[in-house]
């Protein structure tokens, strides 16, 4: 017990990098995602739809590590570095705004359309008839699928460890390389994920339940 609790105060400096990296990653992904599903649901554009759907099927059928192998060794040889936590970041973060932009449209399309004619017909401008009618049913609609981007993008912070961001495997398997306790490690990492994994599941599925009610 000694020995994993002192694995575990290692493996903890990791963690907190892997939840900043998430963090960094989740609203990235949000933000560029959200933006997107607007242009996708509101722009008429040809040229931006098929940029669109472009882009988001080349983001979400590569895998996340090579775009953070181009974003940090890629750019570096162009005389571009970035800092491991900054790529980890920006790659994962492009990742998800791929995959929360279908989210979003879906979400959006799913709203009535009269919904938008009658609140612009009472008044309120095209910003605030997103921001209070559109926006917030939207969410209660996809809050779901975003809770579960949310737990597999802190999980997915330990490709990180590839780049050398120190984060929870990073530590893992420099612990296992100075103490060949394998078993151990690897399973203290396990734990410190579902540590923080499982709280974030808690959240959102608390929140649904509010929200159902509130319905």
């Amino acid at each position: 017990m000694e020995t994993l609790l002192s694995i575990l105060d290692i493996l903890s400096v990791g963690a907190l990098t892997a939840l900043r990296v998430a963090a960094g990653a989740f609203a990235l992904a949000v933000l560029a995602g959200l933006a997107l599903a607007l242009v996708r649901t509101f722009v008429a554009s040809r040229i931006a739809q098929v940029a669109i759907a472009a882009w988001t099927e080349w983001m979400r059928n590569v895998p996340a590590l090579a775009h953070l192998f181009v974003l940090y060794f890629g750019l570096a040889s162009i005389g571009v570095r970035l800092s491991p936590v900054t790529a980890a970041c920006l790659g994962l973060g492009l990742v998800g705004a791929a995959v929360l932009c279908d989210v979003f449209t879906a979400g959006l399309r799913s709203l009535h359309i009269g919904q938008r004619e009658a609140a612009l017909a009472v008044g309120l401008t095209p910003a605030n008839t997103l921001r209070f009618v559109l926006l917030p049913q939207m969410l209660r609609v996809t809050l779901p699928s975003l809770g579960n981007y949310c737990s597999q993008l802190i999980k997915d912070t330990s490709i990180a460890s590839a780049i050398a961001v120190p984060e929870i495997m990073f530590y893992a398997r420099q612990l296992v390389t100075s103490t060949f306790e394998t078993t151990l490690i690897y399973l203290a990492a396990m734990l410190l994920y579902a540590a923080m994994v499982l709280p974030l599941t808690w959240a959102f599925s608390s929140v649904e339940r509010r929200l159902e009610v509130a319905r």
